[in-house]
């Protein structure tokens, strides 16, 4: 019997191998997305930049379009004074053409202030584009090194269930069938009873079932855990005895 526990025991230890293997890898895919959030985020920083330089763009060119249209109106009604008969039509003319020129002032006034903007937004643009540069050097190193680890962890756990599956065909079919059922609800599947408790749940044994464990050195279900349990000795060697 002790063989069998054994084999069985042998399996359960690949099983937590597969297990803790496939946990630490769980981790990798959450890494990998935070990076791509953070990667986003600073893609994003760099075009709310550019956005805010295109639309000063746009509105210094709608202003050059402007003054440029009240720069010729002024030019007509400039060359139109001198066709005024009377004092009243060419004061009323020239009174346009001051207001025309106050707008334009006014106007380029604005321009300069765009202009300013402008060139601030560009730094800014450029600063975040040099921030972004490092965050994606940064972020690429990072991925490369999780892509790694992703691979080394999935030929890591291929390997521990080619090695599941010889130990496997080591274990008693009974057993086997016992301890699968179990392993599917949770692991360890099998545990030890060491001074009358299962050390799976740490409950206590009817003093009935662990003294017929340390007898028959076999098994017996748990009555509060449900898992393969087995006195401890019955896994130690002779020597150990």
């Amino acid at each position: 019997m002790r063989q069998k526990l054994q084999a069985l025991s042998n399996l359960q230890k690949v099983d937590l191998e597969v297990a803790a293997a496939k946990k630490a890898a769980e981790g990798y895919p959450k890494q990998v997305a935070e990076l791509e959030k953070e990667m986003e985020a600073a893609k994003a920083g760099v075009e709310a930049e550019r956005a805010k330089v295109a639309d000063i763009e746009q509105q210094r060119h709608t202003l050059e379009q402007n003054i440029g249209d009240e720069k010729d109106k002024v030019k007509k009604w400039e060359a139109r004074l001198s066709e005024q008969r009377s004092t009243r039509e060419y004061s009323a003319l020239a009174r346009e053409i001051d207001i025309a020129r106050k707008a334009n002032q006014t106007m380029a006034e604005a321009l300069s202030d765009l202009g300013k903007a402008l060139s601030a937004a560009r730094e800014s643009v450029k600063a975040k584009e040099e921030e972004f540069a490092g965050v994606r050097d940064r972020i690429g190193a990072q991925m490369g090194e999780l892509r790694q680890k992703m691979s080394e962890s999935g030929a890591q756990i291929r390997q521990l269930e080619e090695k599941r599956s010889k130990v496997a065909g080591q274990v008693d079919g009974n057993l086997l069938r016992r301890y699968e059922t179990i392993r599917k609800k949770k692991l360890p599947a099998m545990a030890p009873v060491i001074a009358g408790a299962c050390q799976g749940c740490n409950m206590s044994l009817p003093p009935q079932m662990y003294n017929s464990l340390r007898v028959s050195l076999g098994t017996e279900i748990c009555p509060s855990c449900h898992r393969i349990i087995f006195a401890a000795e019955a896994l130690e060697s002779p020597a150990q005895k």
